[in-house]
């Protein structure tokens, strides 16, 4: 007779107590999932719930450019497993049962699926749920990406763990079947690979690389790693067993339920010649109705992970000398109290997104989570200072480009401040140069990995297709917003004289823009751009703003004014009836004016409420289906900007009423990629970028409640 919920639930507890003799790794796994999803529907309500709905893809191992694995199917076992450009980096799992065998992760039909039943995404978790054949198979990705514990965010280390428990009242036998492949350390699979196995404590870490090892040899967008390891550590846990082998004897294992005794040695080899797997197998035993829970841990050793400057630095959490395999160690031994800490996270934030925005806005924001990380990349500088890159994914590849961290900014600036210092300081750095001969700031440091000096426009030779007021204007009400989070303006005192000289750039030139190029760069050069006067004149309120915090009172006034006289007369320039115009010479017209938020969350005050007000109800008018364009000339929108124009509202109807639009978006666009912010509002498919970390840029929403932004700030220990 099968057990009622209740039964199992009083089952299940004992089980989870410290004196329990269960494996104290399976324990403390499956009772964070299992004893949930026993609770009674009416607790189950009121908890903060994980996407659900549809997305265009699903972040399974997300870490940096380079190690980021993605499902870009509703099922995981509809396609292979991607690297975020849309490169197969397969990762498959079978499971047998009663000696049959079916496939949950993966595309390889050689064996038919079990059904997916269900899959949910928090903001450090994956978890997928299928059944059938009498049995209930848990499958979990958990990155313990938690920006406050910078030593944890920057390890390139995912946990997988399969929890496997019988449905119908009877005992079924169950082996369970995971590979990852050599196409994780290839840029393409003609590079030959090689392999080998060893022994960290009590794991077994099954490691594949490049025979060439050309350690930040390459730059470029649409590229993958091809120096440094892939790793398969596996904790010692009954019926385990190990082996890297090819692609067809695996075929031939999985179908049978054998796996090889050694290892296929016959190396180097190109994975397009036979792909090379590193293969774990687990025998199970008679499984009943109490789970059974066995895990591994995937993770990725770069060896080197950016250079800056001409100088190669290390990925952060090796700062103070750990090697990859204490790296290993470490994670284990902490992974119960890693998952604790990281459902708290998941919940808390989870409630506080619903809380600000509605179901929707969460749900967009725990999707945007992980990959506003997976774009970068956390190292540590020579003296062990934390720096954070970004990777402009699917654009031009830039590396720390100034107009993407001004979009992903709102993200740092609620979880840690100190990873937005970590991502400014290398421009500063760079900026502070000879070689940097520009009044205005930088673009970009360069093209990701290798962040030796600018390459967008004319880089440090001619001022054509530079962003002068864009990038001197980011710059500004970046530091800004830090000395508000961090409530002192201590890191832009230690470079006020480069922020000086760009707020003098933006008196003399920011007004009334010259014919040039914008962060929306895609929609070509433009002058009088009165989106791009609102930055700047909002750039020079922050920096009067941080003038007063540092006691340099006379500057405070001087640009104070300056900025209210500039706003004043931006009113009278832009206003065109019921809305503002697109540019200043252009009646008619109109745009987003996105940068306005700052106006209220830097309490800078130097437009009107009225503005905001009269430019949501304008934009109501103005969506299609799946948001609003982000100009009068296009059908298309940025993700990032359409919810900083949604934050303007001063009501949650009317802020609903946006965003909803870009709910729509996520769970029924056509193009199945990593969150695209360029899409079109009449079909919903992507135009163009894919995986960037502006996304991130779906928390400000929550920055526009002070005391929310306060109490993550705290959080974060700032």
């Amino acid at each position: 007779m099968m057990k009622s919920k209740a039964s199992l639930a009083a089952h299940l507890i004992p089980l989870c107590q410290p004196s329990s003799t269960a494996a104290p790794r399976a324990r403390l796994i499956f009772c964070a999932f299992a004893l949930l999803s026993f609770a009674a529907p009416s607790v189950l309500a009121q908890q903060p719930q994980p996407i659900t709905a549809r997305t265009p893809a699903t972040p399974l191992v997300a870490h940096d450019p380079y190690f980021s694995i993605w499902s870009f199917n509703d099922n995981l076992y509809d396609g292979p497993t991607r690297h975020w450009t849309g490169t197969p980096q397969q990762l498959d799992g079978f499971i047998r049962i009663d000696g049959k065998t079916f496939r949950f992760m993966g595309d390889d039909r050689i064996a038919p699926p079990i059904p997916q039943i269900s899959r949910a995404i928090w903001p450090t978790r994956t978890i997928y749920d299928f059944e059938g054949s009498g049995v209930h198979l848990t499958a979990t990705f958990f990155t313990p990406c938690l920006p406050q514990d910078l030593d944890v965010l920057s390890r390139p280390l995912t946990y997988l763990t399969w929890s496997v428990r019988s449905t119908d009242g009877q005992s079924h036998f169950v082996q369970l079947y995971f590979d990852a492949s050599a196409n994780l350390a290839v840029d393409n699979d003609q590079e030959p690979v090689v392999w080998g196995t060893s022994r960290v404590g009590d794991l077994t870490v099954m490691h594949m690389g490049t025979t060439s090892q050309q350690v930040l040899a390459k730059a470029g967008d649409n590229l993958r790693i091809d120096w440094g390891w892939a790793d398969v550590a596996v904790p010692s846990q009954p019926g385990m067993q190990t082996a890297t082998i090819g692609w067809r004897e695996r075929n031939h294992d999985v179908s049978t339920g054998t796996i090889a005794d050694s290892d296929d040695l016959n190396m180097p080899r190109a994975p397009r010649l036979d792909l090379p797997l590193m293969v774990v197998r687990f025998d199970l035993g008679q499984v009943a109705a109490t789970p059974v829970t066995r895990q591994v841990m995937l993770a990725y050793d770069d060896i080197e992970s950016i250079e800056f400057l001409h100088r190669q630095l290390t990925g952060y959490w090796r700062r103070n000398g750990m090697t990859f395999a204490q790296m290993l160690e470490a994670a284990e031994h902490q992974e119960s109290s890693l998952l604790a800490r990281s459902v708290t996270f998941d919940r808390n934030i989870v409630t506080d997104l619903t809380n600000a925005g509605g179901p929707h806005y969460a749900q967009l924001a725990v999707l945007a989570y992980r990959q506003t990380l997976a774009a970068n990349k956390l190292v540590a500088d020579i003296d062990d200072t934390p720096l954070l890159f970004s990777k402009e994914n699917f654009s031009n590849g830039c590396i720390d480009t100034v107009d993407v961290t001004y979009p992903t900014a709102p993200f740092f600036l609620l979880f840690n401040p100190k990873l937005l210092e970590a991502q400014l300081r290398p421009v500063m750095e760079y900026a502070g140069l000879p070689r940097w001969p520009w009044p205005f700031a930088p673009h970009d440091l360069g093209t990701y990995p290798l962040a030796n000096g600018q390459v967008y426009g004319g880089g440090e030779q001619s001022e054509q297709d530079q962003m002068p007021v864009e990038e001197s204007g980011n710059m500004l009400i970046l530091f800004n917003a830090i000395a508000h989070a961090e409530g002192n303006a201590n890191f832009a005192g230690q470079y006020w004289p480069l922020l000086t000289r760009w707020a003098e750039y933006l008196r003399a030139n920011g007004l009334d823009p010259k014919n040039q190029l914008s962060t929306d760069d895609f929609a070509g050069h433009l002058a009088h751009n009165a989106n791009l006067s609102l930055k700047a004149i909002l750039a020079l309120g922050s920096y009067a703003q941080m003038a007063k915090m540092l006691g340099k009172n006379d500057v405070y006034s001087d640009y104070h004014h300056t900025a209210q006289r500039m706003a004043d007369q931006w009113m009278r320039m832009a206003a065109d009836g019921d809305h503002t115009r697109l540019a200043f010479n252009l009646p008619g017209t109109w745009s987003q004016k996105y940068n306005l938020v700052w106006n209220s969350i830097l309490g800078l005050d130097l437009f009107p409420p009225s503005l905001a007000q009269s430019e949501v109800r304008f934009y109501l008018t103005h969506q299609n289906k799946f948001g609003l364009p982000l100009d009068y000339r296009k059908t298309y929108t940025k993700l990032d900007w359409s919810v900083w124009t949604a934050t303007l509202a001063d009501n949650q109807k009317d802020f609903a009423a946006l965003i909803d639009p870009l709910y729509l978006y996520m769970t029924e666009s056509p193009t199945r990629v990593p969150l695209s912010d360029w899409f079109d509002t009449v079909t919903g498919a992507q135009v163009g970028f894919q995986a960037r970390s502006v996304v991130g840029g779906v928390y400000i929403k929550m920055l526009s409640d002070p005391a929310l932004w306060k109490k993550w700030v705290a959080a974060s220990g700032n």
